[in-house]
C-alpha cells in the first residue's frame, strides 16, 4: 500500500526533479497529481514512464492526499499549504515560508530524522535552504564527535539556485560575450554573472548580512545545536548547477584530519573524494544528478587550536532541494504514517 501524493509547482524546476527522484527512489505511490498555476495549467510532465498533465492549484481539493510537495514561492506557499494541511495532507514546503517557524519541523534526513514527529502541530514540514542542507550533512557527524564552536563558510553557488531564469541569463549572457551586437543586461542578477562572480545573493540586511547567509546560521542552528557559531558569505557564480562551500571548523575538541576523514566516509548522504593530486576533488559539474554530498580537500587549520578546513559539493537542485524533500517523504513514512 503506497500513498496518495501531489507535487505542487510541478512544471518547475525543482518540480520536475521532484517527479523525477519519486520515480528514481521508487517511492511508493498509488496516485500522484501535479499541480500548477492557471498560466501552465494543462502543461505536461513527465514521472517515470508516465505523462501527467497538470491541474489546476487555485481549485484542488486536497482532501484524502497524503502528501503534498510543495515547490512554489513563498507568496503562493502561504495561501495553498495552510489549505492543504487543513484537509489533512501533510505538506513539505521548500520555499522559505516556514522554515523559522517553531512549530514546524526544519529537517536534513541525515541529521536529525527524530524531529520530524513535530510535524503535527501545523501538518508542515519545512525543506531548509539549498545551501544549508548540503552543509549540515557534513557537519553532524563531526559535531557528533568533536561539537563544533564555529563554522566559517564561503559558498559558491549556481544560477540554477535562483531558478530557470537564472540558467536562462548565464546562458543568455555567455552567448552575446561572443556577439557584441547582442547585449543582454542583467535582470535576474544586480551584476553581470557570465565570467563573473557576485557577492550578493537575496536581499540585503541591516547588519551588512544578505538574507542567504542569515539563513545559513538560523537553518544550522535550528538542525543542529543553537550554541554553534556560523558565519556566512554567500557568491553566486556562473555555474549552471551544483552549490559548492569552503567550510572552515574550530571545534571544542582537537580532531585530526585522518580520524574526520573516516567519519566522513561512513556517515549517511556522503561520498568522500579526497585525493591529494591533481584533480583529487570534486567540482560541481560532477556533482550534477548525483544523491550524494562529496567532500573533499579535508585538512587541518593550524591557524586555530582545533580547527579543520572542507570542500562541500552537491546538487542543490537534488540535496538542496527536491531529493531532501523526498528524503523528508521517505522519513515520514518510516517513522510516522508507516505505509508502503
Amino acid at each position: 500500500m503506497g500513498y496518495r501524493v501531489v507535487v505542487v509547482g510541478a512544471t518547475g524546476s525543482v518540480g520536475r526533479e521532484l517527479l523525477n527522484i519519486l520515480d528514481e527512489r521508487q517511492f511508493p505511490v498509488d496516485e500522484i497529481v501535479a499541480l500548477a498555476s492557471r498560466r501552465s495549467l494543462g502543461s505536461e510532465v513527465s514521472f517515470g514512464e508516465k505523462t501527467l498533465k497538470t491541474k489546476d492549484l487555485d481549485t484542488f481539493d486536497f482532501t484524502g492526499w497524503d502528501i503534498a510537495l510543495f515547490a512554489i514561492g513563498s507568496d503562493a506557499t502561504k495561501i495553498f499549504a495552510p489549505l492543504a494541511a487543513k484537509a489533512g495532507c501533510i505538506v513539505i514546503d521548500n520555499s522559505s515560508l516556514y522554515r523559522y517557524d517553531p512549530d514546524v519541523p526544519l529537517i536534513v534526513p541525515e541529521v536529525n530524522p527524530e524531529a520530524i514527529v513535530g510535524y503535527s502541530k501545523k501538518n508542515i514540514i519545512a525543506n531548509p535552504n539549498c545551501s544549508t542542507a548540503q552543509m549540515v550533512v557534513a557537519l553532524k557527524p563531526l559535531h557528533d564527535r568533536a561539537r563544533i564552536k564555529r563554522v566559517v563558510v564561503s559558498t559558491y553557488q549556481s544560477v540554477s539556485g535562483a531558478g530557470s531564469e537564472g540558467i536562462n541569463e548565464l546562458w543568455d549572457q555567455t552567448k552575446s560575450i561572443y556577439n557584441p551586437t547582442d547585449d543582454k543586461p542583467a535582470t535576474i542578477f544586480t551584476k553581470q554573472i557570465a565570467f563573473n562572480v557576485i557577492p550578493h545573493i537575496d536581499v540585503f540586511m541591516e547588519d551588512g548580512t544578505t538574507k542567504e547567509e542569515w539563513k545559513m546560521v538560523a537553518e544550522t542552528k535550528k538542525i543542529i545545536d543553537t550554541s554553534i557559531k556560523v558565519t556566512a558569505t554567500c557568491v553566486r557564480v556562473p555555474v549552471f548547477v551544483g552549490h559548492s562551500e569552503a567550510v572552515n571548523i574550530e571545534f571544542e575538541e582537537f580532531l585530526d584530519e585522518d580520524e574526520a576523514r573516516d567519519i566522513l566516509r561512513e556517515a549517511p548522504g556522503i561520498m568522500v573524494i579526497d585525493k591529494r593530486e591533481d584533480g583529487g576533488y570534486v567540482t560541481p559539474v560532477e556533482c550534477v544528478g548525483d544523491f550524494a554530498t562529496f567532500i573533499s580537500r579535508i585538512r587541518q587549520d593550524s591557524t586555530i587550536e582545533n580547527g579543520l578546513n572542507l570542500w562541500c559539493v552537491s546538487d542543490n537542485l537534488r540535496k538542496g532541494a527536491a531529493l531532501n524533500a523526498v528524503q523528508i517523504a521517505e522519513t515520514l513514512g518510516k517513522r510516522v504514517l508507516k505505509k508502503g
